[in-house]
């Protein structure tokens, strides 16, 4: 058995970090957006539309991964779009779909 060594493994504060942006998806709602945003860049309420909530329920769950730097957004006018800022969500969901899909 070879041993594990301390500088083979991330330090407990990146852990940390990790932990707080996984509890940030860590929610229905959140994972399905994150899904339909993989491949394309879309407004509120396409995505509100697609999660099945309300627009205002989507801004919220959307802001909470803006702020954590998951998502993008760029307005167009009157219109808001989001788009996976972390390229690294592709193989969470992947992940998620392999264990839970059909």
């Amino acid at each position: 058995m070879m041993a594990i060594k301390l500088n083979d493994i991330l330090p407990i504060e990146r852990m940390e970090e990790a932990a707080e942006c996984l509890r940030t998806i860590a929610h229905p709602v959140r994972l399905r957006m994150i899904e339909v945003l993989l491949d394309h860049r879309m407004t509120v309420g396409e995505i509100a539309e697609l999660c099945q909530v309300r627009p205002n329920v989507a801004s919220e769950h959307l802001g909470k991964m803006r702020d954590r730097g998951l998502l993008t957004m760029e307005k167009d006018g009157r219109q808001v779009f989001y788009a996976i800022a972390e390229p690294g969500l592709r193989s969470i969901i992947n992940c998620v779909r392999s264990r839970f899909g059909d």
